[in-house]
């Protein structure tokens, strides 16, 4: 993602462009599915002295904006990646924490639909498939 179309869409969104929210983006365009700490440090590779908490917040206004996505791996994990409106799911490794995009199967939004009589209008389908990458099962 080019920093052009990293301003447009912190614009789009309607939020004040900053240079933590664009090295964040960027940061989450050139390596998906990091941590926030990781996001954080390579911010502060990048710009210097930027708190942590500052990266959460970053994390939670471009998450809330729909610019990026949040992969929640377990209950305590969360990892980011770019919200690109298409309708993939992830796989894990349990072994080594790898995490990879899986395409939908049904490639419609959503993809799985919950039992009738809920009342909800379902917008995503989230799936996280978990077992161990080709790389762990090597002896």
């Amino acid at each position: 993602m080019e920093s052009k179309q990293i301003t447009e869409a912190i614009r789009g969104a309607g939020l004040r462009v900053t240079a933590p929210r664009v090295t964040t983006i960027g940061v989450v365009a050139e390596q998906p599915h990091l941590q926030a700490d990781a996001i954080a440090a390579e911010v502060r590779k990048r710009l210097g002295s930027v708190s942590t908490q500052a990266i959460y917040d970053i994390l939670n206004a471009l998450t809330g904006a729909g610019i990026l996505r949040r992969a929640a791996v377990d209950g305590r994990t969360s990892r980011f990646e770019l919200d690109s409106g298409d309708n993939h799911h992830h796989i894990v490794c349990t072994a080594c924490g790898r995490l990879e995009d899986i395409p939908c199967f049904e490639q419609a939004t959503p993809c799985m639909h919950p039992p009738k009589g809920t009342g909800f209008d379902v917008k995503i389908a989230e799936v996280l498939f978990r077992g161990v990458c080709a790389d762990c099962q090597t002896p």
